[in-house]
């Protein structure tokens, strides 16, 4: 049985629950770097099994999702209670054609997209925090709770990309 919105978004919170989510957010470039150093882009986008994505999938998607997050967060900075539209991540892995990305570049892409976003994040007030748009699946989302989703999408997805990557190389958790 597929999670909520509602339950997808109190499992991917839960993962920072406590932590600052921008030092999570900071610190995840260097993570996911020392993830990927030495494992060749042909294992990185071998899929772990049928259904599952690979590694270069999954940083395919995360630097997509991090434009999506930047921009979404733009949107409510710039028109507080703004809708935001949902997307079908399913959807863009395949019209994305994340199976042919370059895992490197899209590791390049996400790394330059989050300085941007967190540039953006460090320079908010207090107030603009707490501006929120309202998500077609999870309805009422903040800056701050963009932010922390982000964080913890973030842990997900850096541990998904460890499992795949510890199996068909032995490596050890960054």
């Amino acid at each position: 049985m597929q999670e909520t919105a509602q339950e997808y978004q109190k499992r991917i919170l839960s993962y920072t629950e406590g932590q600052s989510p921008l030092k999570v957010l900071a610190e995840t470039p260097k993570k996911l770097e020392r993830l990927l150093k030495g494992v060749p882009g042909s294992k990185l986008r071998k899929r772990p099994e049928q259904g599952k994505w690979s590694a270069a999938e999954v940083i395919a998607h995360l630097a997509d999702t991090e434009l999506v997050g930047g921009y979404r967060m733009r949107l409510i900075l710039g028109a507080h209670g703004t809708p935001i539209q949902a997307f079908n991540q399913d959807d863009w892995v395949v019209a994305g054609h994340y199976d042919k990305r370059d895992p490197r570049k899209s590791f390049e892409q996400f790394r330059a997209i989050r300085e941007a976003n967190l540039i953006l994040l460090k320079s908010l007030t207090p107030e603009q925090w707490k501006h929120h748009g309202v998500h077609a699946e999870r309805g009422v989302e903040t800056v701050e709770t963009i932010a922390r989703m982000f964080a913890g999408h973030d842990v997900n997805h850096l541990k998904q990309i460890d499992k795949i990557v510890s199996a068909k190389t032995g490596k050890q958790s960054a």
